[in-house]
């Protein structure tokens, strides 16, 4: 038991002793989960020190290789152990560990945590209770299906994580903090104020790790955190409340940006107006207010409209008896709106965490729902093309390349839901993929038709988020791509297009 783990079992145990054997039991599959990450982005990302000759092996310098199980880039699924120069490992930290990969320190605490806080998120998970919107966020155990860090918290107690995280289905307390130096965008609700002073909504480990303030009222909204944590649906309804939790989940800091918050009620209407040029199909749910205290980061809120819907990423296979009848109705509205949107000057993140799929009497997709705006891009070009005017936001959220916005769209959209919804459905039958995949190619050329971006649409490689790269001690902020074979090009070859 590596260290992050035994600190966890330590800490269980003194507060809650009930899931210390469900937790022990939980700890081969996570590993064996976070592994099948790693593997994955071992053989399909660029790493220093790597090259990849097939979709089972890779080199490294002095003759040294890894093989394991052929991944292809889509999978889903486990990897009980990899071989290293012929020795099996079981543990993705003590892999890339031996691996001695320049720049990976950081990447191996990472995948000790989510290692350790996956397996916890299993031990403490419940079945769900219930089909409200609620219960389909928190549904969500095992996080994002690519990511190695996919569960790492190293912020968050074991006794933090069993209060505060979705999975856990917890009812969260926010406190309310008194600010008189705020700045706020949207219409604040009356009830959040206190004469001149504004009654700013903060999640309880913010207040008791960042501010480390008196808060003007603990516990004084109960809500149920969504699959983003800090996103929280309040129990007296209304709209959902998006803090600061200003520590590192998964790899980013999640903290709420000043841009953002200025940018949420502007990006809300801009991206409602464009939407409607679609054809229908496809809801915004808009941000309705921000507020920003004191200039920081740390302290911050957005006001979002209650989001309907199931996302994506808590679809199971117990919910679709006919996948390629299911993904047929999911293409034919996913599609046409997010192109749509990127022909005429934005381009989503449509990950499985931000798009919501409505379903029919029947069970079958009928409308969508995109939310959390903080990362699409803009092509004020293209949008001046269409007539529509950009409101002022972030200049990070502005580029008139293509290629940048392609990256954005086509590597959330086909790179992680519709690959992670084909690789549920197949289950690893090639056939059945390949035949899904078809499903969604016949989808995107009836959609794509007379678009700007068909042609890359259908390129031999699609961009993708790259991982891994992004936490080496060398990279540059924010994302890192890399490139895959396009499963849309019925002739992918080369890297493993299999």
């Amino acid at each position: 038991m590596r260290l992050s783990e035994a600190q966890f079992a330590e800490e269980l145990a003194l507060v809650r002793p009930d899931l210390s054997a469900r937790y022990a039991r939980a700890l081969p599959g996570a590993r064996a989960a976070v592994l099948a990450r790693l593997w994955r982005g071992l053989l399909y990302e660029p790493l220093p020190g790597l090259t990849t000759p097939g979709p089972a092996r890779v080199l490294l310098a002095a003759g040294r290789e890894v093989t394991g199980r052929e991944r292809r880039p889509y999978d889903l699924g486990v990897e009980p152990a990899l071989w290293l120069d012929g020795r099996p490992h079981t543990h993705p930290a003590e892999l890339l560990a031996a691996l001695d990969l320049p720049g990976t320190d950081r990447l191996v605490e990472d995948l000790d945590n989510s290692v350790a806080s996956l397996a916890l998120s299993r031990a403490g998970a419940s079945p769900m209770p219930g089909t409200s919107p609620e219960d389909y966020e928190q549904s969500v155990v095992d996080g994002h299906p690519y990511h190695p860090g996919c569960r790492n918290r190293p912020g968050v107690s074991v006794a933090e994580q069993l209060a505060y995280m979705p999975e856990h289905r917890p009812t969260v307390r926010l406190d309310l903090v008194a600010l008189r130096d705020y700045q706020v965008w949207g219409p604040w609700p009356a009830a959040l104020m206190d004469g001149d002073r504004l009654l700013l909504p903060v999640h309880p480990w913010q207040t008791r790790h960042v501010l480390r303030t008196r808060p003007y009222a603990t516990g004084a909204i109960p809500a149920r955190p969504l699959m983003s944590v800090r996103t929280l649906a309040p129990l007296d309804g209304g709209p959902h409340l998006k803090t600061a939790f200003t520590t590192r989940m998964t790899s980013g800091i999640r903290d709420i940006s000043p841009g953002s918050v200025r940018d949420c009620v502007p990006l809300s209407h801009l991206l409602t107006t464009v939407a409607a040029r679609c054809g229908g199909g496809l809801r915004i749910a808009r941000y309705l207010a921000g507020a920003l205290g004191e200039h920081s980061a740390d302290l911050s809120v957005m006001l979002r409209e209650p989001t309907p819907g199931i996302p994506v990423a808590a679809v199971t296979l117990a919910m679709v008896p006919d996948p390629a009848a299911w993904l047929a109705a999911f293409a034919r509205l996913a599609l046409p709106n997010a192109l749509g949107l990127l022909a005429l000057g934005v381009a989503l993140e449509a990950h499985g965490q931000n798009l919501l799929v409505e379903l029919d009497g029947s069970g079958l997709p009928h409308r969508l729902v995109y939310r959390d705006l903080a990362d699409i891009r803009i092509s004020p070009a293209r949008l001046a093309r269409h007539g529509i005017e950009v409101p002022p936001v972030s200049p990070r959220l502005l580029t008139d390349d293509p290629e940048a916005l392609r990256a954005k769209l086509f590597g959330s959209l086909v790179g992680t839901t519709f690959g992670s919804l084909i690789g549920l459905f197949g289950q690893g039958d090639r056939t059945l993929e390949a035949g899904l995949w078809g499903v969604v190619a016949a989808a995107a050329h009836r959609a794509s038709q007379s678009l700007p971006d068909r042609e890359a649409l259908f390129g031999e490689r699609i961009p993708v988020k790259a991982h891994l790269l992004a936490r080496l001690a060398d990279a540059p902020p924010g994302d890192s791509w890399t490139s895959l074979p396009n499963p849309l090009d019925g002739e992918a070859s080369g890297p493993f297009g299999g």
